[in-house]
């Protein structure tokens, strides 16, 4: 459908969306509301179609898709402990799982479903939703705070290691091992995030003030950022362009900040060729005689670009993204909306709003159509999944191996599945349910 003009502020609609969430490669946007769900592509700048949409589950308040695919997790109010995996194409649930308390968050690559609970988090094997891991002895995360590698390769897992500081705990998801923590922040976390390759992992804490990149796996610092210093902000969303290029925050206030990562903090020229350059190495090492906190200040770099939003103290997310061959910033709001800006990568600066659509309205919907930057649709559950594999074989959902996990009725395997999964045809997973006592 033809969206509002960017000069044309839409009416405010608050709290119209209760979540939002965009696809781990930026190429699709999920929402949910009071009446369901819907999966948006994002491969125009001009119009916002509508890939699916489903009034089937009310209340939805998670709604995560995996790419393109048509793999999609769903949580809703009426049933918080309960998650539920759809194949949207053919209007199927692949399964459902039942939890000791309300799912808080999810996350998903192609190899690892991560439930994340206030007090625990749930490591599933995505190819056949086998419960590998069950982390117990967590700090309360009440917010559901966790970040999970994209590249499926790694799958590594960040989520806080401690209720009172800025600790990181880094996890294996593939070897399902600690792999180290980092000292963060002095304040609690706010937000934690990957970028595409999973190898650097940034970092912001409820101050909201700095933001800090580290390398992955070893946890050593590489960048720092300060997004403001006047006020402390709550940081809605962290996210890198997928060439980990670039870094975005958005917060409560009006000013979604975009930091270049184009060097590193202490990588400076040894011997200055300019009068600025060798000014610019004293300046640097006066800065060892200073308390830590000016020091750290003044080694702090400050934002590339910016976008400006036309209201502020309202729930958004936003990410960077490539559409039709060029940098662009989307903020989704909470109030029903998308913003779409166009992103300078050269000189940064001030991001230029160029359209507006709402997310509300009917769309364009073709059930028969895929996104545009995605091949043809799989087959089967586990072809969305996964490249095909011969040996991949059902596996019966139900214990982890450390003994932890869903303490339930088991199913049988005759009554999940009648033999190996198929990747080349429509044959996939029979309806399964799993229920704690």
């Amino acid at each position: 459908m033809e969206a509002e003009a960017a000069d044309a502020p839409p009416d405010r609609v608050e709290a119209a969306l209760s979540c939002f969430s965009f696809n781990q490669d930026c190429t699709s946007l999920a929402i949910g509301t009071k009446a369901g769900y819907k999966l948006f592509s994002l491969s125009s700048v001009e119009h916002l179609d509508q890939v699916h949409g489903s009034n089937e589950i009310p209340d939805v308040y998670i709604v995560e898709r995996l790419f393109s695919s048509s793999l999609v997790v769903v949580v809703s109010h009426t049933k918080p402990r309960q998650m539920n995996v759809y194949h949207f194409k053919k209007g199927t649930e692949i399964c459902n799982y039942s939890y000791s308390s309300n799912i808080l968050s999810i996350r998903l690559n192609r190899q690892r479903l991560l439930v994340c609970l206030e007090e625990s988090i749930y490591i599933h094997n995505i190819k056949d939703m086998k419960l590998l891991k069950t982390l117990l002895d967590i700090p309360s995360n009440p917010t559901g705070l966790c970040a999970l590698s994209i590249n499926h390769s790694n799958s590594y897992l960040a989520y806080p290691g401690s209720q009172t500081t800025g600790e990181i705990v880094l996890y294996d998801g593939n070897s399902l091992k600690t792999v180290c923590t980092i000292a963060a922040h002095e304040g609690t976390l706010a937000a934690i995030t990957f970028d595409s390759s999973g190898s650097k992992l940034a970092s912001a804490s409820e101050k909201g003030t700095v933001i800090r990149v580290f390398s992955v796996p070893d946890g050593q610092k590489l960048y720092e950022f300060r997004r403001g210093m006047k006020r402390y902000v709550t940081i809605s969303s962290l996210v890198f362009s997928m060439d980990s290029q670039f870094l975005c925050a958005s917060s409560n206030t009006e000013t979604v900040h975009i930091f270049k990562l184009d060097h590193l903090t202490d990588s400076r020229p040894e011997e200055p060729s300019t009068w600025s350059g060798y000014m610019g190495k004293m300046f640097m090492a006066a800065t060892n005689y200073l308390p830590a906190q000016v020091s750290d200040m003044m080694n702090q770099d400050r934002a590339f670009a910016t976008g400006r939003l036309n209201f502020s103290g309202q729930k958004n997310i936003c990410t960077l993204s490539t559409i039709q061959k060029l940098p662009r910033l989307l903020v989704a709001s909470s109030d029903g909306h998308l913003y779409i800006y166009n992103l300078d990568p050269q000189d940064g600066g001030e991001c230029v709003l160029i359209k507006t659509h709402s997310l509300l309205s009917s769309g364009t919907t073709d059930e028969n159509k895929e996104n545009d930057l995605s091949p043809s649709l799989p087959p089967s559950y586990a072809a969305t999944v996964a490249r095909p594999s011969t040996s991949a074989a059902s596996t019966m959902p139900g214990y982890s191996e450390d003994g932890g996990a869903l303490r339930g009725e088991v199913i049988p395997e005759h009554e999940f599945a009648t033999g190996p999964v198929c990747l080349d045809d429509e044959n996939e997973f029979p309806p399964v349910s799993i229920r704690n006592p």
